[in-house]
């Protein structure tokens, strides 16, 4: 495959990934982690995936004070000045923001792609097969998304409601942006044939992005757009540390691309390549390989552990401690196995595995999260 000659490729790489805890912490969230059994990292495999596109120097990396040198570690080949970092967290639209401002003072015509850095593709062709398509979208001015074609009524995931085809497609108008529905409702969705999975994948001109961003976020907008006046001075420091944690706290979805799709500016392109959130250690345990009663062992580049499962199946196995871990007749269960904690619970709770961290933060035990 070709590089697309300006195409920049922007991987927002925050949060801690409470509910892969005791494994992702705020220190060494999910995104730096080996969590699919090979020797990548999930921000390495996604690097990996956009590479085609776009090459280390127009790649840039979004990410906290306390995980940027861990992402220069693991992307040796970045350019230092790739890794844009945020001084506090205020959620996606900030991020993504800043790092359409910095590309478009390069490159005024650049078109942009914006994927998580914790997300996980199994077929790496079709995902690329789909990039290329929403790029075409983006150069028609559209703020395109690339949707995921509904594999089951999933109530964890947002929905884009889409409309007319665009042009003989595959890109279709997104008429309406939905909030996880209840599984009712996710019923209707997926058998209505209408609605695709919100995945959190983003193609743009940044022209078109930040005029948007301008038109309906103008505080945001003008905020991004000090900081960034001073990016290439010697006040680029004084100038994040003041004007930053003023921004507002606003997701992308919220801040720009509603309003967007209800001005019939958005669109996008149905993608089936193998793509989950690697939310929790359940979806673990569905999309990675598994022993003929159903376990999975998740192993990672760190001192792992022997696992000895007697009748047991269906359960979910993270050893990261050294020790062995011993099952016996049980099913359905997460087992994580760190140096400092050990997680065992069944794997329809999975998703609460982050009250287990709001507790321990009520507890004041910071060094356990």
């Amino acid at each position: 495959m070709t590089d697309e000659g300006g195409f920049y490729a922007v991987v927002p790489a925050g949060g801690s990934g409470t509910r892969l805890w005791p494994l992702s912490r705020a220190g060494r969230p999910k995104f730096l982690h080996h969590l699919t059994g090979s020797d990548r990292t999930l921000l390495q495999a996604t690097i990996d995936r956009l590479a085609p596109f776009a090459p280390a120097e127009r790649t840039y990396v979004v990410t906290g004070v306390a995980h940027a040198a861990g992402v220069s570690r693991q992307l040796p080949a970045l350019p230092t000045d790739n890794i844009l970092v945020e001084p506090s967290p205020r959620d996606s639209c900030a991020a993504i923001g800043l790092a359409a401002m910095v590309i478009a003072r390069r490159d005024p015509d650049a078109i942009m792609g914006s994927f998580a850095a914790d997300h996980l593709v199994r077929f790496t062709e079709r995902f690329h097969s789909s990039v290329r398509q929403a790029i075409d979208a983006a150069r028609a001015g559209y703020l395109t998304t690339i949707g995921i074609t509904p594999t089951e009524p999933e109530t964890g995931y947002g929905y884009l409601r889409c409309t007319e085809t665009l042009d003989g497609g595959p890109a279709k108008l997104v008429g309406e942006f939905k909030e996880k529905p209840s599984h009712e409702v996710a019923v209707e969705y997926v058998e209505s044939g209408k609605y695709l999975w919100n995945a959190g994948m983003f193609v743009w001109s940044v022209r078109a992005f930040l005029a948007e961003l301008a038109r309906q976020q103008p505080e945001l907008h003008d905020g991004l757009s000090r900081v960034v006046d001073a990016w290439d001075s010697p006040q680029r420091e004084e100038a994040i540390g003041e004007i930053w944690p003023t921004l507002p706290k606003i997701s992308v979805d919220y801040a720009v691309m509603e309003g967007a799709a209800r001005a019939g500016r958005v669109a996008t392109v149905p993608g089936s390549f193998g793509w989950t959130d690697v939310g929790d250690f359940h979806t673990l345990g569905v999309v990675l390989p598994m022993d003929d009663d159903g376990n999975v062992v998740v192993r990672g580049e760190e001192r792992g552990g022997e696992v000895l499962a007697i009748d047991a199946h269906d359960t979910v196995v993270v050893p990261r401690s050294g020790r062995l871990v011993a099952a016996l007749g049980v099913h359905d269960l997460v087992v994580v196995d760190t140096n400092d904690a050990v997680l065992v619970c069944p794997r329809n709770r999975a998703q609460d595995v982050k009250k287990l961290v709001d507790r321990l933060k009520e507890r004041g035990e910071r060094e356990l999260i």
